[in-house]
């Protein structure tokens, strides 16, 4: 457990304490703030919402969540934005090449943002596919003390008795060509595909970096398979920010969490669910950025010791939903830490070990229904 204590306004009294900072603290009394706000941190809340995806037009009510508990727990909230790209929206044209650029304007905005403004802590809130690699990369550069909210998952649709999501799309309209799905029933599917606001339902980019962030330790346990439409999804990045002003207060900063053997935790994670190759691309990228040894050959080497133990899609049958109603990734990763497969030793936002975190976690499943199997 950390116990460091430093002053929790120890980055941004460079810019609010003394005489010749008057001018600074002007700016401060125009947006509302008091005399006694000084004494508090200011505390970022990077804010992925915007309306050009459903991945991202659910994040305002949480990043409006995440305002109230960091002033709940006596911090400043200081918001501000980050792009997003569709990739489900860009792919097979020319914007798709702007996709992975993106990750790095993402991880752009929060560095310069958290540094430039002297911020003591920050809020990550992001939804679409490079919302969750450009944000720690971003969290990691700064190294403040952070917290990744992530947006969180869709729903299913429905058509005809059949769960659907984004790919069921995809797949109705190579029927339709192959001459296997009436017009009908290719227009009811691409209405109902997608109802409502969140990240892709099955183990795609964004479910799987949110799984592994929450296996490194840099998110709350269950958030990563919450449904963003469901109230517990507010209530997390509520949560979120009270503990991100705990981590300011112990100074547990990002390069703490996000370690080798953190890495190699996030890794069995994404081989146990049958997470998407594209974490091997954004998890080089988060290594470097954390100044973490780590190549495609460890991949690898973590492969070959850790089991699939989930049936998710795009392999499987399974959407993150029913992943979280039987146990989410802490059953998961208390499965793999049984089977001596994860670092029980790794520190966690909370200043808790991921041991601790798992402690009350049971071995396996304890109930299921129709559409929440174990994952063993």
């Amino acid at each position: 457990m950390v116990t460091k204590i430093i002053p929790i306004n120890s980055r941004s009294r460079n810019i609010t304490e003394g005489k010749s900072r008057a001018p600074n603290r002007s700016m401060y009394y125009a947006m509302g703030y008091e005399e006694s706000d000084f004494k508090k941190p200011m505390v970022g809340v990077a804010n992925g919402h915007s309306t050009i995806t459903p991945c991202n037009s659910g994040l305002q009510k949480l990043a409006d969540a995440a305002i109230a508990g960091i002033e709940e727990a006596g911090g400043n909230a200081q918001v501000f934005g980050t792009p997003t790209i569709s990739d489900g929206m860009a792919m097979g044209t020319e914007g798709m090449k702007y996709s992975l650029v993106s990750r790095e304007v993402i991880s752009d905005c929060i560095e310069t943002c958290v540094q430039g403004q002297w911020m003591d802590g920050v809020v990550v809130i992001g939804g679409c596919d490079k919302n969750m690699p450009g944000g720690l990369m971003g969290m990691l550069r700064a190294n403040v003390p952070a917290i990744y909210v992530y947006g969180g998952t869709i729903l299913p649709g429905h058509w005809k008795g059949q769960d659907l999501n984004i790919v069921s799309v995809f797949e109705a309209v190579g029927q339709n060509a192959a001459g296997n799905m009436s017009d009908e029933d290719l227009r009811e599917i691409e209405m109902r595909a997608i109802p409502g606001t969140g990240s892709c339902g099955g183990m795609y980019t964004a479910n799987t970096m949110s799984s592994a962030f929450e296996a490194l330790g840099i998110s709350l346990p269950y958030s990563s398979t919450m449904a963003n439409p469901h109230d517990e999804k507010m209530n997390s990045a509520k949560e979120s920010a009270k503990v991100l002003i705990e981590a300011i207060k112990k100074d547990i900063k990002p390069r703490d969490i996000v370690t080798k053997k953190a890495i190699e935790n996030a890794v069995a994670v994404i081989m146990a669910t049958g997470g998407s190759t594209n974490a091997v691309l954004h998890f080089l990228a988060i290594a470097h950025a954390a100044g973490v040894e780590w190549t495609i050959d460890d991949f690898e080497r973590v492969r070959q010791k850790t089991p699939v133990l989930c049936d998710l899609k795009p392999s499987g049958k399974y959407l993150a939903v029913d992943l979280h109603k039987a146990g989410g990734i802490p059953q998961v990763m208390k499965i793999l830490l049984k089977a001596g497969l994860l670092h029980g030793d790794c520190v966690t936002i909370t200043g808790e070990t991921i041991a601790e975190v798992l402690k009350d976690i049971p071995d396996e499943p304890r109930t299921w229904t129709a559409r929440s199997r174990p994952v063993t």
